[in-house]
Formats: C-alpha cells, structure tokens, sequence
C-alpha cells in the first residue's frame, strides 16, 4: 500500500508500518510519522488528526508538543513558542538596529536609531509583540506631530522589526503589514531667476560666492559639492567626476550607480573653479572652503547658516534651500531645449523620466549644443564676474 495519499496523509513508500501527516506551521513544512499498520481506519484517523492541527494552527493555539512530543521540531517549535511569550517590541527594534548598523549606511543607521529613541521605544518599547495590533499602530500615526515624509521615515524600524519576526515565527501575524505608507508630497521645484542668481552672488564671500557659481551651474547635489576634490576635477576634459558624497560629516559612496557620473564643466562653472583654485588647489584635497574657518565645508546646514541664509537677505530674494541651486540647474538647462535625456546624465539619473516628472514645464524642443546654450542665454547677468561666452569654443572672449 506504500505511496497511498490522501489530503497531507500518505502511506510512505520506503515503510509499512508508519503514516505520515504532511502540513504547514509557522511557513514551515513539516511532516510527521506515526507508527501504525496502513489500513483504511488509520488513514481516516490521521486525516480527522491533520483536521485538527490545522484548525488549530489557523486559532493559534497549535502546541507542537502536544501532538508530537518526540518530534526534533517540538523543540524547535518550543523554544520558538518560548521566545515569543517573552518577546517585546523593543527587543525586536533592537534587533533590527544591531542588524542594519551591519548593512546600512552610518547616516541610514542613525536615523534608524533616531526614530526607536525618540517616537518608536517610548511608544511600543514595553509592550509584548505577539500584542501589538495594526489598531494601536495606527492610533499612533494619527497623533504624530510631523509631516508624512518623517512620519514614513520614523515607520521603517518598526515595520522591519515586525517582518522579521514574522519570518522567524516570533509573531503569527505582522500588524504592518497592511499599513500604507503615508502619501508625501514632493517639492515642486522652485529655481531661481537669472536676475536673483546674479544678487546672491553680489552678496557671498569669494569662497562662497565660488561654491554656490559652481552649484549653479553643475547641478551637484549639495553632499556632492562638500565631497568634491580637485583630483576629481579635470580640466583637459572639461568634466567632473561626481563620485562621492559627504552626509552628516561621513562620507560615502554615491547612492546609485547613476549618481556616479562625469558631469560637464560648464564655462560659468569653470570660471568659478579657476576662482576658487588659489585658495584650495595646493592643498590638494576638498574644492570648496568656509570662508569663515578656511577650512573644508563639513555639512549643508553649515552652509545655509555661514552663508547662504545671509546672501538670500541681503540680497532680497525669497527664501529656498540650497538644494534649489540643482533644480535651477535643470531648469536652465531644459528652458534653453538641452536634450533631456543628457540633462539626466547630467543630474545622476538613471533614464529621464524624473526629469520628464519633475521638471516637465522647462521641456522645449531639444538642442544638440548640450550645455553652452544655457550659458549663453543664462550667463550674461550674473554680477561679480562679467564674462560672456562663445557657444563655439565654450572659453571666454
């Protein structure tokens, strides 16, 4: 009779004299021998057996021990079962963190530890996880005081944790698991005039004055400029190799493979790097200095507070971030029918389609001059240098 199934029981071909229950706990197969002559009356005994474990796998009241008390998997179910009782939601976070401080990068890691400190522990730290429930999760959300963006970004521990105590059995169900993240709403971008680019450089010390020129005209992230060094620089070619980031003073890798790239030194560009090069060029490590310390720039809130937040003032122009510099960047280069799919290159994106999303109303017709077409038309009223360009040669006449 070996081989005879029927619903997860089966008669094993390799024995006579044993059945075997065949099901699922916990996302793990598990098959089980009983030791009983294969006749019709076993069979439909394991089948009223195998009825049973399921109904109460599906209650969560299943005991591995009970059903099968010399099973190798009674241990390992138990001591899962064990684990489980005791576990709280704040040794889940901990596990999570001492996890990603191996795979993450030290920024990522830090503001995973920032949201269990400050919103996660205090909130969930003591409760037992096998209790924590998508209502209380939710309940939650609603009385947090930030935007979506952060609400999001404070969720990430959490709904890690949780998924991977679910993988390892520790709890029957994720109760993030059906939680959405919440919508964030992009930043439209917002570049700046001609006329307001020439005013913010009027009012910046050289060195800064060079280090914003240069954003203006590379579309470098703001991490990127801190990071950039002069061996990255070469003007033979007439590009910058765009290769690392600096964030929160630790510098990194840039986040894709897009985002390492050679980007095109524009004349304006060039002039404030030819700018810049008596102050930093023998030093031969970062580009960009604070004019205040004479040292490298260390973060971007060192440079809204040093000196941008001050220029904007003086110069009576509308307050945006520095990260505006990138998308004024884009838009001059898409006003004056750059091809896209360059300007993406350009900007560390892997096709064009943010540039399609984000920037859409700069799109014209394309131009084949990529880049000298936006210097030209763009170039001209900017205060403090005075130079105009030829689209021909790309130097200054």
């Amino acid at each position: 009779m070996g081989g005879i199934s029927s619903g997860g029981v089966r008669y094993p071909k390799d024995s006579q004299s044993s059945v075997e229950i065949d099901f699922y706990y916990r996302g793990v197969r598990c098959r089980e021998r009983l030791k009983m002559p294969q006749t019709k009356a076993n069979l439909a005994h394991c089948l009223r057996m195998l009825a049973a474990i399921e109904h109460e796998i599906a209650l969560g009241t299943f005991s591995y021990a009970k059903w099968f008390p010399t099973s190798k998997r009674a241990r390992i179910f138990g001591g899962v079962a064990a684990a489980a009782a005791s576990k709280t939601v704040g040794d889940l976070l901990d596990e999570f963190l001492a996890s990603s401080q191996r795979t993450c990068a030290a920024s990522t890691h830090r503001d995973y530890r920032s949201a269990v400190e400050y919103h996660l522990r205090p909130a969930f730290g003591a409760q037992l996880a096998r209790d924590l429930t998508s209502g209380e999760i939710k309940a939650w959300i609603g009385g947090l005081v930030c935007g979506n963006k952060r609400t999001n970004n404070i969720l990430v521990p959490l709904r890690g944790a949780l998924a991977n105590a679910h993988q390892d059995g520790l709890i029957d169900k994720n109760p993030c698991a059906l939680i959405k993240n919440l919508r964030a709403d992009q930043e439209d971008p917002d570049p700046f005039r001609p006329d307001e680019q020439a005013a913010i450089l009027a009012h910046l010390p050289d060195q800064a004055r060079h280090l914003i020129q240069f954003a203006f005209w590379s579309g470098l992230r703001t991490s990127e400029l801190i990071a950039l060094e002069w061996q990255d620089v070469d003007f033979r070619r007439g590009v910058v190799l765009v290769r690392r980031a600096s964030v929160r003073k630790v510098e990194k890798a840039t986040k894709t493979r897009a985002g390492r790239r050679e980007v095109r030194i524009l004349p304006p560009a060039r002039e404030a790097l030819e700018a810049q090069k008596p102050h930093t060029l023998l030093l031969a490590g970062k580009v960009f200095f604070n004019p205040r310390t004479n040292l490298p720039w260390e973060t971007d809130a060192q440079i809204r507070k040093t000196a941008w937040q001050h220029a904007l003032r003086k110069a009576g122009v509308r307050y945006r971030y520095p990260y505006q510099t990138r998308h004024t960047y884009a838009s001059m280069m898409l006003s004056a029918g750059e091809n896209p799919m360059w300007v993406a290159a350009q900007m560390g994106h892997a096709d064009w389609g943010m540039i399609r999303k984000r920037y859409g109303r700069w799109l014209p017709d394309a131009n084949p001059e990529a880049g000298l077409l936006a210097a030209r038309m763009f170039a001209a009223p900017r205060s403090g240098f005075g130079q105009d360009f030829s689209a021909d040669e790309g130097k200054a006449v």
